[in-house]
Formats: C-alpha cells, structure tokens, sequence
C-alpha cells in the first residue's frame, strides 16, 4: 500500500470527506485480514518446527494416555495384594514382560547346524551305557558381510584337424554392454542408492575396503544403463496404473544436484497410486513415479492422457486442467482440509474448528468400519443415519457449497472442491454467533445474498463444461 500526503481536511467537501473515510476504513479490513492470515502461517510454521507432527486430536492422545496409565496400573495393582517376600520378584518380572516380545526368525533364512555333543561317552556315575533322551535347539541371528567375487566365462576354441576350420560358444550377452557389472552388482547399486539413500560416493568408498576400486563416474553410468533397462517394466507398470478406474495423485519436491554451481535445485516427484483394496478389490496394488524438473501443470496432463475416471487429488491448480474435458471427474481430499481445520484449532484454539474436526473423526469412522467391503454394502452404510454425524447430506452440499469458509487459511492458488465444503458449511453458520472472538473478526460481504457473514475469504462458482469449481477470491476490500 502506498503511502500518500493527507490533504487538508478544511477544504475537502463533505462527499470527497466520506469517500475519504470509507477508503480508509478499507485499507483497514484489509491489512487486519492480512495480519490475521499472517498470524495463522505463522502458529502453523512455529508448530511445524517445533511441536509435534502427529495432527492426531488432543482428545485422542489424551485417551489413549490414560488407557496406556490403566494397563500399566494393573500389574502394580497385583503387585500391592501379593505378599512382601514376592514384592521384589514380581517388580523383576513387571521390567521383564514390559519388553517386547520375541519373534521367531523367519523360516526362509538359511540354517547352519553346530551340534555340540557331550564330552562323556558314558555316565560319569557308574558308568552305563547312554541313550538319546531329546535335544535342546537354539538360534542366534548372524549376518556374513557382503562380499564380491568373480564370474569367469571360459569359451574353449575348438580347429577342425582336415580343414582349420575354427569353433566356439557364442559369449553371453551382459546387461550393459561391455559393462564389467554383473546384474547382481548392478541390482544391489541400485537398491543402495534409492532403497538404502547411499549415494554413490559413499559406494565407492565401501567398496574401496574389499580392495575393488570403482569411480563414482562408472557407478553413475551403470545406473543410467540399468534404468534403460527398466524402461520396458516401468511402461508396463504405468500402463497397469493408469488403467485403473480411480487413481490417487500427488507431487513432492526433491531435491536434484545442479552441476558446476555446487547448489540443489528443486525437481518433482509425481506419484500416482492404484489401491481398490478398500473398495474390496483383490487385485495388486501398484505406485508409478514420474519425474520432472518443475511443477507445471502439463506435466500431470501428460502423465494421465490415457486415464479416465475419477482422480483424488489436493487442491493443486494443475489439475483443473483435467477437469475440464469430462473424462476425470473429481475427488476431493478430506485430509487436506482437515489440516486447515488443525492448523485454526491449534492457533486459536477455535470451537468451531474443534468441532468440525470431531465430525470428520466421526467420518472417518465410518469409513474405517467399512474398509475392504463391496462397493454396494458401503454405499447402503454411508446412506444410514450415521453419516449425520459428520454433517453430510446430499442437500446441504448442494444448497451450502457456494457459502463460508471459516479461516482455513488457503491462499489464492488453491480451490476446493463444492462437495467438500458443503459438509462442513452448515456447522460454521451455526457456531458463528457462539463464538465472540471470531464474530469480531467476521466482516459483512459483498455480492451475497442474505445476511450471512464471511470469514477471511469468500468463494463464488465457476461453471465451466457442465462441472462446478470453487475458485477462491481474498477479500482485500470488504
């Protein structure tokens, strides 16, 4: 905002006075808004800093503290009944069971036997005789250090002894061409890198203690040849993905070397994942990974060309895009706007918030009871009076969508989806005039009809190609 010379009162007119004053009075509901939406962003960075990550409700953990206080309440209960002279064995026993338990070893390690037979070859008091009574076994979990050793492909020449004429086994073929890597060099390079994050200097230099001396540059080009390699498995794998009738999508950045600068850039890991088992599908569940240098939008567009059905996604305006034609349908993510409700509930320990988190807890347990059935039985569930606890009707999403939104704290790039907003609409219409602290906040809004208030941001449809958006408008003048 530009600061500019306030002109003599004594000569304005009453009109240029009001208009004055009104403009004022906007530039003061804007930079409150803008304080207020600066204080949140920065409760949620301090917490994300230093609190707790787990977004779980304080009610919850506080539940499950006094449930873990009664279990361990019971032994010191068994304890004080016992007698005195027990006293002291049964705290032994109370510190012993409070380890966990031991697994056995898994069937599919391979076993060494060491029989360790007895010294006496008869009984040492009078001497008879000795027969097999049983055995006691043991085991003991013992690691051999990965070593390397070398594949020697002999191919014997063979001359004719009339005509000179010369014979010999073809050579084997290698997965990199005139590589000195076998597939098990290559596959365990990989594995290191990607699976166990050792990057390949840190190879080179453990490989350099067995005495094998090999440059990070040849690792790297054993892991770009392996990768060409794979390309085939991994079009298979997208083309299994990508045939599903519903995906799940999201992006995470990464971090990617710049050579010659001695700095990262940032790159983008795009995940795409197919898991119908809570829908009650047997088949396979896969993931696919596309990589790419930015988060532009056409990258998400290129990537499911050949989807079609329904997408759940986050808020991300790249995905509009895939919208708009018809062929994927949206699905909005409730844990993204859970989060928003958890970030207003930790900052200003808000009802309003506190209770819309209850009611999509509440939602969620519907869900979890109902994970892995057929898709008919979960639809006749969430049609029961249940999902009224959670607020959802097919009615109130309709007539509500298009309403408030109480400070979740999105900025202008993000939209949400009308059908997740209508769930929670009616709540925050209702707790409104019950909490003083954000009726002060509340400003009345333009363009709407009745007398409803808006929060910090306001929303209005966007119809495009039969759909409806939920595109987000800050209100910098109210």
């Amino acid at each position: 905002m530009s600061v500019t010379t306030l002109p003599d009162l004594n000569l304005l007119p009453a009109e240029a006075l009001k208009a004055l004053v009104r403009a004022q009075h906007e530039q003061l509901l804007s930079r409150e808004t803008e304080i207020e939406h600066l204080k949140l962003w920065l409760a949620k960075l301090q917490r994300m800093q230093f609190g707790r990550k787990s977004e779980k409700l304080t009610q919850q953990i506080e539940q499950l503290e006094l449930r873990l206080e009664e279990l361990q309440a019971r032994p010191a209960e068994s304890t004080s009944q016992a007698s005195p002279s027990a006293a002291t064995a049964s705290s032994v026993f109370i510190s012993t069971a409070a380890k966990p338990a031991r697994r056995p070893l898994p069937d599919h390690l391979l076993r060494q036997t060491h029989r360790h037979e007895p010294k006496e070859s008869a009984c040492p008091d009078c001497g008879g005789r000795l027969r097999k009574l049983g055995e006691d076994v043991s085991e003991m979990l013992e690691y051999a250090p990965a070593s390397f050793y070398v594949v020697r492909h002999v191919r014997p020449k063979l001359s004719c002894t009339k005509c000179d004429h010369i014979v010999q086994a073809a050579a084997p073929t290698r997965p990199i061409e005139r590589g000195l890597a076998g597939p098990g060099l290559l596959a365990h390079v990989l594995i290191s890198k990607y699976a166990d994050h050792l990057p390949l200097y840190r190879q080179a230099g453990i490989y350099a203690r067995q005495d094998i001396e090999l440059e990070r540059s040849t690792l790297a080009d054993w892991v770009g040849g392996t990768s060409q390699l794979l390309e085939p498995l991994i079009e298979v794998l997208r083309r299994y993905v990508t045939a599903s009738s519903k995906l799940h999508a999201d992006d995470t950045p990464v971090p990617v070397l710049a050579p010659g600068n001695g700095k990262t850039k940032t790159g983008r890991l795009w995940t795409y994942v197919r898991d119908d088992r809570p829908a009650g599908d047997e088949r396979a569940p896969a993931v696919w990974f596309a990589y790419s240098q930015d988060r532009k939008g056409e990258h998400p567009g290129r990537h499911l060309r050949e989807f079609r059905g329904t997408l759940q996604a986050d808020a991300y305006a790249g995905f509009n895009q895939l919208y708009e034609a018809g062929r994927i349908e949206q699905a909005a993510c409730w844990a993204h706007v859970r989060r928003k409700f958890f970030d207003l509930q930790q900052a200003h320990a808000s009802p309003v918030a506190g209770e819309a988190l209850e009611r999509i807890a509440a939602l969620y347990g519907v869900e979890k009871e109902i994970r892995g059935r057929p898709a008919e039985e979960r639809r006749l569930v969430r049609n029961t009076p249940r999902q009224a606890v959670a607020g959802i009707s097919a009615t109130v999403v309709r007539s509500n969508a298009a309403e408030t939104f109480a400070q979740v704290g999105y900025d202008g790039g993000d939209s949400l989806c009308p059908l997740t907003l209508g769930c929670v609409d009616p709540l925050l219409q209702r707790r409104a005039h019950r909490d003083r602290q954000q009726r002060c906040r509340t400003r009345p809004a333009r363009g709407c009809t009745g007398s409803k208030e808006l929060f910090v941001c306001r929303f209005r449809y966007r119809r495009r190609a039969g759909r409806c958006h939920l595109q987000l408008d800050w209100l910098g003048q109210t």
